[in-house]
């Protein structure tokens, strides 16, 4: 999934950046707070970890104006702030959780994939579409008992496509889930990772709406 990452910290944003990066994200990081303000409007995010503590706007107050315009982004505030009244305050303008620095990358990970089943309305942690069952905390896929580790980037358009099973996503929708600012698109980028998925679980793991996309189905065969 594509995430925001509001945070002025030069290590840890670098730390996070690469961690979140290497569990199939795509990430974009902005060091202050209006630079993150800015870069809500402009893409798509499934999620934004914002810190409070941040220069120009803080993460409250970022929070609070994309609430109160109707952002329903997900969002997990990053605080080095541990009391309750910093806190409250966060969940109380709209945030999902949050988590206290110093932290370890798998507990961010794992509130991370418990704001998105909430979002989702699933209980269980594993996706299910179909035949297909996806496991985000190991990126392990299953297609009609054939189960494989995927590739980061074959992790990140399957889950793509398994948050809105049913529906046609486009390539540019698919792109955006998988390049960050300043990478370099690649033309056939998306075309090279489904072709990778299908070699690994058959054809009819993704299919192709010819001149729209593709989709996983909904239900099973």
């Amino acid at each position: 999934m594509r995430v925001l990452l509001i945070e002025d910290d030069a290590m840890l944003g670098k730390a996070l950046v690469r961690g979140l990066s290497e569990n199939g994200m795509t990430v974009d990081w902005t060091r202050n707070g209006v630079d993150g303000f800015a870069a809500l409007d402009r893409s798509d995010y499934a999620m934004a970890l914002i810190d409070i503590g941040l220069p120009k706007m803080s993460g409250l107050d970022v929070l609070k104006s994309k609430r109160q315009a109707g952002l329903m982004t997900p969002a997990l505030i990053i605080t080095a702030r541990d009391g309750v009244s910093d806190m409250v305050a966060g969940l109380d303008l709209g945030a999902d959780d949050y988590i206290v620095k110093p932290f370890e990358l798998p507990l961010l990970l794992a509130r991370m994939r418990a704001v998105m089943r909430r979002t989702n309305g699933r209980a269980q942690s594993l996706m299910t579409a179909g035949d297909i069952t996806l496991d985000p905390s190991t990126q392990v896929a299953t297609f009609r008992d054939v189960k494989h580790l995927l590739s980061v980037r074959e992790f990140a358009v399957l889950n793509a496509l398994m948050e809105r099973p049913g529906q046609i996503l486009s390539r540019s929708q698919i792109e955006g889930r998988i390049y960050g600012w300043g990478e370099e698109v690649q033309s056939n980028a998306v075309d090279v990772v489904i072709h990778g998925l299908r070699k690994k679980f058959g054809k009819e793991i993704v299919r192709n709406v010819r001149g729209a996309g593709w989709t996983v189905t909904k239900e099973g065969a």
